[in-house]
């Protein structure tokens, strides 16, 4: 048996079956992991949905950004953009209601402790140590699962608080778990949030940092794999493996092996959207 992580399809269906091709996937003994953003941009989410539920429980997915604005849409509290989006295929699927319902029962975060590796979509604030980051998920996760989800997604979207605290509440504190999931790059060393810098290291402003390089950050100890962040690209220190290297836009789909020396496979991919 073999597990390997999967940077962000987005939508690529025919890049993930040339990479699994490349690694001899087989569903009968080895198991994917996901880091989110199956969906979007790409132009078969559909058949990238599908493929992913189908595998059972050969799969791990965690929920990404892109993956959350389609469920905010069927919620009814998000358009669909028309000039970004190609979601449609999957928002007119028959199988739409059933696919939907299990993207909207995949966690935030994933932690094997045997191989003492979590699997997040995008960071962790500095504050959080892997069991915080595992509570924290959960109370999101448990509202996403829950009778009111569709009341999630009207408070889902925005940037505020910047600050992790104990003492927020509801929907604020919700939001903040949920962006620190889902979009972190760059905070300053105290974890205030930045979501507006999107480039790699070393372009940032000044008193930003990308948010595992902060000094004393409390989830160290654990190695975390993640994707979201196209312009950091493949990126491995000692507990820190970063997997989305751009397949969406002309860059390579990612696989890492995490049982044995952390092998790596990446495959070209012709560019389907073009940055900006």
């Amino acid at each position: 048996m073999a597990i390997y992580a999967i940077g962000d399809i987005q939508g690529c269906f025919d890049a993930l079956q040339r990479l699994l091709e490349q690694i001899k996937f087989s569903p009968d003994s080895d198991q994917l992991w996901f880091t989110g953003d199956l969906v979007n941009r790409g132009s078969k989410s559909l058949e990238t949905l599908r493929f992913v539920k189908q595998l059972g429980k050969q799969a791990i997915t965690v929920l990404g950004n892109h993956d959350l604005h389609l469920l905010a849409i069927d919620a009814g509290y998000c358009k669909l953009n028309k000039g970004s989006d190609t979601l449609l295929p999957v928002l007119t699927a028959p199988d739409r209601e059933e696919l939907l319902e299990w993207l909207r029962y995949r966690p935030l975060l994933h932690l094997d402790t045997g191989l003492n590796t979590a699997m997040i979509h995008a960071g962790l604030p500095p504050q959080w140590d892997i069991t915080q980051a595992q509570q924290r998920a959960t109370e999101v996760e448990t509202v996403l699962r829950g009778k009111k989800w569709r009341s999630f997604f009207k408070h889902m979207y925005g940037n505020q608080p910047e600050y992790w605290s104990k003492e927020l509440q509801g929907w604020d504190r919700l939001r903040f778990i949920v962006n620190c999931f889902t979009r972190l790059r760059y905070c300053t060393t105290k974890g205030k949030i930045d979501f507006r810098e999107k480039g790699k290291p070393g372009t940032q402003p000044p008193g930003l940092l990308p948010w595992f390089e902060i000094p004393n950050r409390k989830s160290q100890d654990t190695r975390i794999i993640f994707g979201h962040w196209s312009t950091l690209g493949l990126w491995k220190t000692d507990n820190i493996c970063a997997i989305d290297t751009g397949c969406l836009w002309g860059g390579s789909l990612t696989a890492v092996q995490l049982d044995g020396e952390m092998k790596i496979t990446s495959i070209p991919c012709p560019a389907q959207r073009t940055p900006g």
